[in-house]
């Protein structure tokens, strides 16, 4: 038989196949429209609220008493507020605290949650039921009302804030982990991992935490989002950011008894949140759909 009668074998795989995963979902990510766009506005709120010193065209607290209540106009694009500060300046200064408050609560939830999920789940028995049942406890009560009252508890501050807005999202993913380590703790991976003698704290670290990853990101994402609403409603209530430092929340809060005669007081900081919020949702459903191993 000559060698061209012979059958082509083929001497790799596709290139899907060859591709790493992270390489293949961001692929996955950048193919939906709507998580790029999303992406793009979050990047932009970021770098605003890191060079917002540079950004901002005022300071945002410089008052006067010659703008006080001004529309938008040439010099004040966002027009002013009833101190006669600049709303531009101050929701671009404003998005620090709301994004660093998404960022460090969810932080604080993560280091708390997912090692508790970690142990509740791979262990069972009793630990898992003590556990589960102050998670169910604090899953009771709704998340909101939660942070309030912890936030009024701890005193106004916007660290304080943070810290209860972390607390309260701690339950969510403790039993997101949970549920996680316990479909995958059963896979033949584990099992043979196991076999080969591998000490129960390696097997939950190396073996099953970097495989629930994917479902604790796309958490992540989603739980940022509520975070930022949550500090916003603490701001509005005086148990967030203070007076005079700019927060979207404490904005609205000043712009309620303005509407009929200076709306754009609270159409800003209100267009900020949505526009963030919205962002972090549909990223989150994004990489939710980039992330399941089931789609091609």
């Amino acid at each position: 038989m000559t060698d061209a009668a012979l059958p082509a074998i083929p001497l790799a795989g596709s290139d899907d196949e060859m591709e790493s995963p992270a390489r293949r979902a961001l692929r996955r990510l950048f193919k939906r429209k709507g998580a790029v766009v999303a992406l793009a506005v979050i990047v932009g709120f970021v770098l605003l609220a890191l060079l917002a010193p540079w950004v901002a065209p005022h300071d945002p607290l410089a008052t006067s008493w010659t703008a006080v209540r001004k529309p938008p106009s040439a010099s004040h694009w966002f027009g002013t507020d009833e101190l006669g500060r600049d709303v531009l300046a101050r929701v671009i200064y404003g998005a620090r605290a709301s994004l660093l408050a998404g960022a460090i609560s969810v932080a604080i939830a993560l280091s708390i949650g997912v090692p508790l999920g970690l142990v509740s789940g791979y262990r069972g028995g009793f630990v898992d039921a003590l556990i589960s049942r102050i998670t169910d406890a604090m899953l009771a009560c709704p998340f909101l009302i939660l942070a309030i009252a912890l936030a009024a508890f701890l005193g106004p501050s916007l660290t304080d804030a943070m810290i209860a807005i972390g607390i309260s999202t701690t339950p969510v993913f403790i039993r997101l982990t949970r549920g996680q380590v316990m479909s995958v703790k059963v896979e033949d991976y584990v099992e043979a991992a196991r076999a080969m003698g591998n000490p129960p704290w390696r097997i939950a670290l190396f073996h099953i935490l970097p495989n629930i990853l994917p479902a604790l990101l796309v958490q992540m994402t989603l739980s940022i989002a509520a975070a930022i609403i949550a500090e916003a409603a603490l701001s509005f209530l005086g148990l967030g950011q203070q007076p005079p430092a700019p927060s979207w929340g404490s904005m609205l809060n000043a712009a309620q008894r303005f509407l009929i005669n200076a709306p754009w007081m609270a159409v800003w900081p209100g267009l900020a949140i949505f526009l963030v919020v919205l962002s972090f949702n549909l990223l989150g459903d994004g990489l939710r759909d980039a992330l399941d191993p089931r789609a091609r």
